[in-house]
């Protein structure tokens, strides 16, 4: 397969520089077509790779939390699209020769099959194996015609045409399995800008969108006749008043063992001559008048770190990071430091660097914040960490990974 796709790539390569300008219409056209059929047919050999190393659980024994974030970490992709990539695959394995031959001989695409993989485990479940071959064969017939989302409505009567007999049972079935892939498909991404705005993108299943909604819509409404904000921009600020309102409850969980809160770090004196910046403890900064104001509102904590306003060295006398020690460790990591991984602070425990029960001391220089997951993975596995030069830390792979054991870092959390 490996020396396939080699050449494969090497005659494709060839294509993508082929001067397209010089050939005739039926020509572009009929390269069109072949340039989807390859596609699809990469995309099955794809598939079936993916599930083969999922199943030997190549990804965990590389220290990934799940198939899906190795995906994204060794192909740049999005965790829902990764996490939807070994769905597929799982479901091609298992269930759906005939969709997973479907997609080799190009006869359909990876939407459609994801769409007839979803449709036929329904009707497996509630009409049989042989309902469930005739579906394949109904839809895939289809699928030379529609469209993945005419596709899917279609589906939701396809027993009226393999199982007439049960079609009104399973139309509940097929509600109750799109009410299951809502609920497997949700998701929220905020992804960070450069300056510190988020973007936010996702999809909210049923229940959630309502909640939101029903949060949201009150504060949406222009403030007076002179509200000059765009329906946008209300919305935008909505959310930023809920969340303040969320704050104020005092019913959020704890985060990482202090209360749920917004944290600035300045300096007193600077805030008070209304000269002082602040930053969050994601290491954005604010300008004064902004920390002025959410002086007025929440609790600054006013820090120089590293200086005599806060303890950051506790040597032998605790063993938890907690308090400003921790708030500097989440300063300086921003999330799990292990490589490839994006959980945020919230999720994360300080690990001594020199285990506590070796004499290690409890202090930011032998501390690094990881998660759950690679907290354990990292007592139990022959990866290392240290902190580099410039006081950041870096992980050290096992030679059976990686013969040289060149020191990585994640470069998911963005640091200033």
């Amino acid at each position: 397969m490996r020396e396939a796709l080699a050449q494969a790539e090497e005659a494709i390569a060839a294509c993508a520089d082929a001067p397209t300008w010089a050939a005739a219409e039926p020509d572009l056209i009929a390269a069109l077509d072949a340039a989807h059929r390859i596609e699809q047919r990469l995309a099955a050999a794809k598939l079936a790779v993916i599930r083969e190393l999922d199943g030997r659980g190549t990804p965990i024994a590389q220290g990934a939390t799940s198939t899906a974030v190795w995906l994204r970490e060794r192909l740049r992709l999005t965790v829902p699209a990764a996490r939807r990539l070994v769905d597929l695959a799982a479901a091609l394995d298992t269930g759906n020769p005939g969709v997973r031959q479907a997609l080799a001989d190009a006869d359909i695409t990876v939407d459609q099959a994801r769409v007839i993989a979803d449709t036929v485990a329904t009707v497996q479940g509630v009409a049989g194996t042989q309902a469930a071959d005739k579906a394949v064969g109904v839809l895939v017939d289809w699928a030379g015609r529609f469209d993945p989302n005419l596709l899917r409505t279609l589906g939701t009567r396809i027993l009226d045409h393999v199982a007439p007999d049960i079609a009104d049972a399973a139309a509940k079935a097929a509600l109750a399995a799109e009410a299951r892939r809502a609920t497997r498909d949700r998701h929220l991404t905020l992804s960070e800008q450069t300056d510190g705005r988020l973007r936010l993108s996702g999809t909210l299943d049923t229940e959630a969108a309502a909640l939101l909604r029903a949060a949201i819509d009150p504060l949406t409404a222009p403030s007076s006749p002179d509200d000059e904000r765009s329906p946008g921009q209300r919305r935008h600020d909505a959310l930023a008043d809920i969340c303040r309102l969320a704050l104020r409850t005092g019913e959020l969980p704890e985060h990482g063992g202090d209360p749920a809160q917004l944290v600035i770090t300045t300096g007193y004196d600077a805030l008070t001559r209304q000269l002082g910046a602040g930053a969050l403890d994601t290491g954005l900064h604010l300008t004064p008048e902004v920390v002025r104001r959410l002086a007025c509102d929440a609790a600054v904590l006013p820090t120089v770190l590293g200086g005599a306003g806060q303890v950051l060295d506790v040597g032998r006398q605790r063993r938890l990071v907690t308090g400003p020690l921790r708030r500097a460790l989440v300063l300086r990591d921003r999330g799990c430091a292990f490589p490839g991984c994006d959980r945020p602070p919230r999720w994360c425990d300080a690990h001594h660097i020199r285990h506590w029960a070796d004499g290690g001391d409890t202090s930011l220089a032998n501390a690094v914040l990881l998660c759950g997951h690679h907290h354990r993975h990292l007592h139990h596995s022959e990866w290392t960490v240290r902190l580099a030069g410039d006081g950041h830390p870096e992980f050290i792979p096992p030679a059976w990974l990686d013969p040289e054991q060149i020191p990585r870092r994640n470069h998911y959390h963005r640091r200033t």
